[in-house]
């Protein structure tokens, strides 16, 4: 019998999800950040780059500040009003010391108790091989939710007011091919179609499907296979680490 998925823990007020590119949240959880931000949840976006290297057509000068744009309307559809973006070069992160003090510092910024990635191995599920930016943002965000809490690491931190933070309890890796968690998707499902779609002008050009039929059949199909390790219901799956 397939093991079943646990539900994500609820007690707690705060999370950061931290990736590499716009859209990586929406392929991976916004319906499950469509039903925190419901149930009064605060939850904030991190990204290390602009995607300006994700559309041959438009060059890095164009296409960082469209897909910005984009990213912020698609966080508003499921109710994250705070996006930040750090400026890490797309296609090239580099994971090391300057990646895992700027999330180190962000998460002392921001203080979350649940910290969100994208899957950080080297294969989606040993069928396609994953890009070194999410390998490089997904360790180092695991890397950096200790780096937080320990004042003696990156201590020019607290010289800018950031104090250590040690209040991160879980990491939860979306698109990870050992899920042990899940959240119901019912909720959230539809404007997590709706926060994809706001991708518009990336998904032109990645798929000759129509948009919505592209993002509606992806989305809702994820969901429903989640469902029969979730007591039937459509669910976003989290590998969760406790801290």
């Amino acid at each position: 019998m397939t093991e079943q998925l646990k539900p994500m823990p609820e007690d707690w007020r705060r999370a950061l999800a931290v990736v590499a590119h716009p859209d990586d949240l929406e392929y991976g959880c916004a319906a499950a950040v469509a039903g925190w931000t419901d149930a009064g949840r605060e939850v904030t976006y991190l990204l290390a780059t602009r995607g300006e290297a994700g559309i041959d057509t438009l060059g890095p000068q164009e296409c960082g500040p469209l897909r910005e744009r984009e990213q912020r309307a698609s966080a508003a559809a499921v109710g994250v009003s705070r996006v930040e973006f750090l400026d890490h070069r797309d296609g090239v992160i580099e994971y090391g010391i300057p990646l895992r003090r700027d999330i180190a510092a962000a998460i002392r910024r921001y203080r979350p108790e649940l910290l969100i990635t994208l899957n950080h191995r080297d294969t989606w599920g040993g069928v396609a091989w994953n890009t070194p930016d999410h390998r490089a943002v997904g360790r180092a965000t695991l890397d950096a939710a200790a780096d937080a809490g320990n004042r003696w690491i990156f201590p020019e931190l607290r010289e800018r007011g950031l104090e250590p933070w040690d209040g991160v309890r879980w990491v939860a890796v979306a698109g990870s091919s050992t899920p042990t968690h899940a959240v119901d998707a019912t909720a959230g499902l539809e404007r997590s179609v709706q926060s994809l779609l706001a991708h518009r002008t990336y998904l032109e050009v990645l798929t000759d499907e129509d948009p919505e039929v592209y993002c509606r059949t992806f989305l809702t199909g994820n969901a429903e296979a989640a469902a029969e390790r979730f007591g039937g219901r459509p669910a976003v799956p989290f590998e969760l680490f406790a801290r």
